[in-house]
């Protein structure tokens, strides 16, 4: 079929094709500047053009979401390898529109032989074969369609599988990430072969880029199934290898991992129920309690970005990230008080001392340990929805990027280097015991409207960031009546109660609002780096039509049929 690309630099663009779908002629669309990417029947935002692509043909082939988000994720490992992967791990929440939710934690665990004290200092724990857990992605991505999906399984990791074969031209970013790598993965020569031309200098821009072992792993997984990442030649050449070089991971660990299933939790805010991820992940526990907060004060049309606004974010933040700080944990280990903590009781009391014109100092506040764990910006988000309405969102990652450098010889496959997500110090809730899954800040969420029906899917990157990245667009698309677009490129803050400080993007706090906040007590972190990077997608509650938008803070591409 016709597809109409959205250019966004100019102020006009009339899609002058009309597209017939089952006999119906849609209109033309008039895309504006400010807009998101529209479509009438499905959409996919992800940090690659290519895993895009991949997956609106998944949808266009009949497909539902989670057949699309499966092939998306696979497609993202081969072309955004820095944090796709087949050998880390992450969170799939899922919305069919018959009512059926679950959120798929495939969060990596530690192997068995792991213990406390097995790493010396952190730069230990982020390279090298001892830093990687037992991945989860294949299992998780398994599990997604096994419940939920409607096309087989082969077709959906054939894309993937060729796109590793064939080549694609290496991209801006992997031009820019590779660089920063060179000096630690050329110590790893399947590595190096791979990504750096033997370990002689990185991949370029343009050049051609052909990964034939993960190609040959893609080919064993589609006709193997996940059985044989975790019990077939897949399996046994992780095993071998991590023999080889002093890792952890054995068969046994393989053999032994399993996804857990888990009920979404979930809060309303001014009416809308927001659903997301529950712990393992504290992420979501985080996002919800900051809305509950927040939904205590009035949320003003004209606000944004105002010092009243930043102000009350700040201290929302500050609250749930203490909260966060004393009860994070894998709650197979230790109990977290999910209810109580994002009840709306707990958010009213935790927004009665916010002093309207005076910050409250973190060290006021009653005493937690925090925890030092090592959790990388380098994650990364895709979002998809269909023409039932069916949504899908889904973070996962490798940790670092490229996580711990290690390619698993003869698998073309990156390994993360999560161990270093575990607190370093002994007894604590996050530290390393086996079978146990680090903490997390990954935050999958979906918005719905007030009668219940679908409405928006997003995510993000961004280590302890994510949670507060995606409170904001939520609050400027509800609060602020945001575009989609507006609402993810509009400047972001970040405050973690420790330490005490707020870390702003340029175009965060305009200049009277930076000095109002410094006259309250606030510390100002002004920041170069960019915060987060969002895939959403959404069903406009007027026309029925599928909108999508990929940050441009690191790039990406929404793509809609």
């Amino acid at each position: 079929m016709l597809r109409c690309l959205l250019c966004l630099f100019a102020p006009v663009l009339l899609c002058a094709q009309e597209v017939s779908q089952s006999g119906l002629e849609l209109r033309a669309e008039r895309a504006m500047v400010g807009q998101p990417v529209r479509a009438s029947r499905g959409m996919v935002a992800s940090a690659s053009e290519i895993a895009s692509e991949v997956g609106l043909k998944i949808l266009e082939q009949g497909g539902n979401a989670v057949d699309a988000a499966v092939a998306v994720a696979f497609a993202l490992a081969v072309a955004y390898p820095e944090a796709g992967n087949l050998g880390g791990g992450g969170y799939m929440l899922v919305r069919m529109v018959d009512g059926r939710l679950k959120v798929i934690d495939y969060r990596e665990t530690a192997p068995a032989a792991a213990h406390e004290g097995m790493f010396k200092n952190l730069k230990e724990a982020r390279v090298g074969y001892r830093a990687s857990a037992v991945p989860g992605t294949v299992a998780g991505l398994a599990m997604a369609h096994q419940m939920f999906g409607r096309m087989k399984w082969r077709p959906l990791l054939e894309p993937a599988r060729t796109i590793a074969l064939r080549g694609f031209p290496v991209s801006q970013r992997m031009d820019l990430v590779l660089p920063l790598q060179f000096p630690v993965m050329r110590d790893f020569p399947e590595s190096a072969k791979i990504f750096l031309h033997g370990g002689m200098r990185p991949l370029h821009q343009g050049e051609e880029f052909r990964q034939r072992d993960l190609a040959a792993t893609i080919g064993r997984l589609e006709r193997g199934g996940a059985a044989e990442f975790y019990t077939g030649e897949t399996a046994r050449r992780i095993d071998a290898d991590m023999r080889a070089h002093g890792g952890t991971i054995t068969l046994e660990d393989l053999k032994g991992y399993r996804v857990v299933l888990r009920d979404p939790i979930q809060t309303t805010y001014r009416g809308y129920p927001v659903l997301t991820a529950p712990p393992s992940t504290a992420g979501g526990m985080t996002l919800l309690q900051m809305l509950n907060i927040l939904e205590q004060f009035p949320g003003t049309l004209g606000e944004e970005g105002s010092t009243v606004s930043r102000h009350r974010m700040i201290e929302a933040m500050r609250r749930a990230y203490r909260d966060r700080a004393a009860f994070a944990a894998d709650p197979d280990f230790f109990p977290v008080p999910v209810a109580q903590l994002i009840s709306k009781d707990h958010g009213r009391e935790l927004a009665r001392d916010i002093d309207r014109d005076h910050a409250t100092a973190s060290q006021s506040m009653p005493a937690v340990a925090v925890e030092s764990g090592f959790e990388s910006h380098d994650t990364t988000h895709f979002s998809v929805v269909d023409v039932d309405g069916n949504m899908v969102s889904n973070t996962y990652t490798l940790n670092g990027f490229y996580g711990s450098q290690v390619v698993i010889k003869g698998t073309g496959m990156l390994m993360n280097d999560i161990m270093s997500g575990f607190s370093m110090l002994p007894g604590t809730r996050g530290s390393i015991a086996p079978g146990k899954r680090p903490v997390s800040s990954m935050t999958p969420t979906i918005v719905l409207r007030q009668d219940g029906s679908p409405w928006f899917a997003l995510g993000s990157p961004g280590a302890s960031t994510i949670p507060n990245t995606v409170m904001q667009v939520i609050v400027n698309i509800i609060d602020y009546k945001m575009s989609l677009r507006d609402a993810i490129e509009y400047p972001r803050i970040h405050q973690a109660f420790l330490p005490d400080r707020v870390d702003a993007e340029p175009g965060a706090l305009v200049e009277d609002v930076r000095d109002n906040l410094r006259a309250m007590g606030h510390v100002l972190n002004p920041r170069l780096r960019s915060q987060g990077d969002v895939h959403a997608v959404m069903i406009d509650p007027e026309s029925g039509w599928r909108l999508g938008w990929s940050d441009g803070r690191r790039g990406g591409r929404a793509l809609g049929y």
